[in-house]
């Protein structure tokens, strides 16, 4: 009795307990410049109904000393927060490590435990923190395209504490100590716009230091600093020649310090690498080898001396975003021969990565390594949708030994490699296909009792892995890999479910503010690399609006709204110079980006681009009174509300003809007038049942594009057709999102029909096989079909508050599919919070519906059932719990509040 008493007792103490802890939204990051980090937690409990109700935050100098170093401590704080809190302590110091943790209180006053103690790391913040040189190849010796090396040694002669690398380059980097790799990140130090903002990258390398020399190197890549980028084979976008900017700190343990970098007495050659470009590939001769070039002891006697460069160290910025790494791996599931005699590898997943390969043979073998997205309908290799690029690998053997080639500098878009330079049968052992995308922690998952929907979320997931490399390009393959602004926008809230993806559009943000032009106008993609006349274009620089509102509701990150305010200002001043009487009727708009057009090409199908803009005008506008309101910038809310009324003025006049029909006559025009409130709420239903008529005519089928597809269910859902949502979702004839599904896809095409039911292609010159912008519609498979909302209200955003409205009587109004109504659909979602779940599953003539709720949360959970009477929870009704509170009812359903916790709710008919 007395143990129980004791176990009883640590339980009722340890009743709410820290899980996990980020610093700004990262786990134990290193090397970061921001003077104000900010502190999460994530709490949990064995019990309901628990929250915080007051927390305490520790910040230290030394983890073994911790309390005899405390630098600042927050003091009991009353207070719920436990999402991006300040730290207020004294000013931080570059490249040092601070040691935090934090306890909270439950809603009892009863303490949990100390968290684990987390750690950040500091990286230089001002200019004079880089002791290291800008160094690079000469000029007149370098060759084009050719990775150069570098190398140097340094003697340590005390005893290292800790040890911390800081490295970015002109280009593309690997670096080196005593032959290890330094991290095991790609393609750093990253896609930015260069020449305003160039990222870092810090590593602790304490255990790669030895006592007396090492040895240091690195080799560069021309990456997108000076490759070839966009569809004009323009190449040095940002400069002509590579080069290289690395120091080590060593921090000894007598208390000093040195700092080992990049300067006059650094060494230069090329290797291996003769040729590496994103677009065409690389080629490996391993002949040229230079063996251990990056070990202690190497002659580099005959490599010539390095050029040292006054580049600027102004636009020098830490990494906040995940590096690009390397993820899942698959071998070929079939090695064809093709029609036309090709010997081809199908990996069975549209991915993108490389191919590595284990190869044996004779000193000037080669192999080549050539890479597809589909086969055309004879089962022939097909390139031709990558235009210019040409998406291929060459690896000559240095002779005798196997040898194992991938590339450095370079990624492809494929399914399928055409393997050449072999002769005679080739072993599908030998290569193996590797996935590379931002390492972003995997935040969502969703699946239902149909497998084609299955299939479609796993394409949409492939989507979004293959075009979030550093930035979220449109396509991985063809002449292009651009961030187009539009596509990114369009795709952000799925992208929220699916992983973690704060961290990466903040980064990019900051992009789009570094390269919006002086008049406001934002490009066409960021980094911008068209040019300044390649901009502004309704429903793409609206970017600039949409993206940092949607990470604030997503997340509830406050200062993603400061940091780009003045951006998203300039925006809506820059739309405001292009109009006349309120109305934006000037430039040049992609409109309804690749809507479906009828066989008979009428323009049945086809929006006015100018009332597309007005709508993202009056958008953005909104977006600007929310968010000045919410910054307590009042002169500011008032100016856009006046704005705002004007400009829906201007759209009634202008677009809503006498009769309370639009101009445009198309489903696009219908949903956007819609979901941006364009419209006086008396005519909304009339327009509602226009755009459900004119699906209905189109035989159930969409006519969307890239602007008009993400809102078309969301408002159909809205506005009552909920069943002719589904009906669109569960349509599997083009144009459709199961079309291409049950065409083989697996990931989402460019076009509704970028491969027809013939077999033939969609015009090759664009007709991208892993394009995410289709994929929108995850956004509202999460949302309505399973149910996961956050309250939008100040306090409540970033799922402080859930709003669970499961929809789940999904009627086909397609009576041949009938078979296809779902009975169960699981989503889940790892929030800033926790963990949530909404599950549901129809049991016989019953409703089973699981949900679990966060530590310092609350839900508001709608349950489709008619009557209290109906909803049970074991063999008790919901009306007898004290853990479920009611609050209201509808015709068609319970609304209920529950804390955290699980409940298992049954609804009997």
């Amino acid at each position: 009795m007395f143990c129980f008493l004791i176990l009883v007792n640590i339980v009722n103490c340890q009743n709410i307990k820290v899980d996990k802890i980020l610093c700004e939204n990262r786990v134990n990051p290193i090397g970061i410049d921001v003077t104000v980090p900010r502190f999460s937690w994530i709490l949990s409990s064995r019990s309901r109904n628990v929250r915080q109700s007051a927390y305490y935050i520790q910040v230290s100098n030394n983890k073994e000393r911790f309390e005899s170093n405390t630098l600042w401590e927050s003091g009991k704080v009353e207070s719920e927060l436990s999402v991006l809190l300040n730290y207020a302590g004294p000013k931080l110091s570059s490249n040092n490590k601070y040691y935090w943790r934090v306890k909270v209180w439950d809603q009892n006053g009863k303490p949990s435990k100390w968290s684990d103690v987390g750690l950040w790391q500091m990286g230089p913040i001002d200019i004079s923190d880089w002791a290291a040189e800008w160094i690079q190849v000469n000029s007149e010796n370098s060759i084009e395209h050719s990775s150069p090396i570098f190398r140097n040694e340094f003697k340590v002669l005390k005893k290292i504490e800790s040890a911390t690398a800081n490295i970015t380059s002109h280009g593309l980097y690997v670096a080196y100590i005593n032959g290890h790799k330094i991290g095991d990140a790609y393609f750093t130090p990253g896609w930015t716009s260069y020449n305003k903002r160039l990222q870092y990258q810090t590593y602790d390398v304490t255990a790669m230091i030895q006592k007396g020399y090492n040895a240091i190197g690195a080799m560069l890549g021309s990456g997108w600093y000076s490759g070839n980028l966009v569809w004009e084979g323009h190449e040095n976008f940002y400069g002509e020649s590579l080069a290289l900017l690395l120091q080590i700190k060593l921090n000894y343990t007598d208390g000093t310090s040195e700092i080992i970098g990049t300067n006059k007495n650094w060494k230069t050659t090329t290797g291996e690498v003769i040729d590496s470009e994103i677009y065409h590939g690389e080629i490996i001769d391993a002949r040229k080898r230079k063996k251990g070039w990056y070990l202690v002891g190497y002659n580099d006697d005959n490599w010539e001396p390095v050029r040292v460069v006054n580049y600027s160290k102004k636009n020098l910025v830490a990494t906040i975003n995940e590096p690009i790494r390397k993820h899942e791996v698959f071998k070929p599931i079939e090695v064809i021969t093709t029609p036309d005699g090709d010997k081809v590898l199908d990996f069975g997943q549209n991915l993108v990565g490389f191919v590595q390969v284990k190869i044996k043979g004779k000193s000037g073998d080669h192999i080549i390594l050539k890479h597809a997205e589909v086969l055309d309908k004879n089962g022939n290799f097909y390139t031709e949708n990558l235009r210019s690029a040409k998406q291929e690998n060459k690896y000559i053997l240095k002779g005798g030994e196997e040898e194992i080639f991938e590339p450095n500098f370079t990624w492809q878009g494929f399914r399928y490699v055409k393997v050449e330079g072999i002769s005679g049968m080739i072993n599908p052992e030998d290569f193996t296909a590797v996935a590379l995308y931002s390492d972003m922690p995997k935040t969502g998952s969703f699946s239902t009792s149909n497998e084609l929907i299955n299939k479609l979320q796993h394409n949409i997931e492939w989507g979004q892995k293959g075009n979030f490399l550093d930035v979220p390009t449109d396509c991985p393959q063809r002449d292009e890999r651009l961030g187009w602004t539009g596509d990114a926008q369009v795709f952000f809230n799925t992208a929220a479910f699916n992983m973690k993806v704060d961290n990466f559009f903040s980064k990019w943000m900051r992009d789009v503010e570094a390269d919006q032009l002086e008049n406001g106008s934002v490009p066409h993609v960021i980094p911008n690399v068209l040019g300044s006349n390649a901009s502004g274009s309704a429903g793409w620089a609206d970017v600039a609006t949409i993206i940092p509102w949607s990470i604030y509701l997503n997340y509830g990150d406050k200062n993603i709204l400061k940091q780009q305010y003045k951006s998203m200002e300039a925006w809506v001043d820059y739309i405001s110079s292009q109009t006349e009487d309120y109305l934006w009727n000037k430039g040049s708009h992609f409109g309804d980006w690749l809507y479906y057009v009828p066989e008979n090409n009428d323009n049945s199908a086809e929006t006015d681009k100018f009332l597309i803009a007005q709508c993202f005008y009056a958008n953005s506008v909104q977006i600007m009174i929310q968010t000045a309101n919410l910054l307590k910038k009042q002169k500011d809310v008032g100016k856009y509300t006046v704005l705002l009324n004007k400009i829906k003025e201007a759209f009634a006049e202008k677009y809503i003809t006498e009769d309370g029909k639009l101009t445009s006559d198309s489903q696009t025009a219908y949903v956007l007038a819609l979901n941006f409130n364009m419209l006086p709420e008396n005519i909304r239903e009339l327009a509602a049942q226009r755009l459900a008529d004119n699906i209905r005519g189109y035989n159930y089928h969409l006519t969307t594009g890239f602007l008009g597809t993400p809102y078309l269910c969301h408002v159909l859902t809205k506005f009552g057709y909920h069943d002719l949502a589904f009906t669109l979702l569960m349509q599997k004839t083009y144009p459709s999102w199961l079309y291409p599904v049950t065409m083989g896809a697996t990931t989402i095409w460019e076009r509704w029909d970028g491969q027809k039911p013939n077999g033939d292609f969609q015009t090759p010159s664009m007709n991208s096989f892993n394009h995410y912008a289709y994929g929108a519609i995850g956004d509202w498979m999460y949302k309505i079909l399973g149910g996961i909302n956050t309250s939008e209200k100040v306090n409540e955003v970033g799922y402080k508050k859930i709003i669970l409205t499961p929809y789940i009587n999904n009627n086909l109004l397609l009576k041949s599919d009938l078979k296809d109504q779902l009975t169960y659909v699981n989503a889940d979602l790892n929030s800033c919070y926790g963990k949530i779940s909404s599950h549901w599953k129809k049991s016989g003539d019953h409703i089973k519906i699981n949900i679990t709720i966060p530590v310092n949360t609350t839900a508001e959970l709608h349950i489709p059932a008619d009557t209290i009477e109906k909803v049970f929870e074991g063999k008790s009704k919901i009306s007898d719990s004290k853990d479920i509170e009611i609050i209201g009812t509808t015709v068609s359903s319970v609304i209920v509040v529950v804390g955290s916790g699980t409940y298992n709710l049954i609804i009997k008919n």
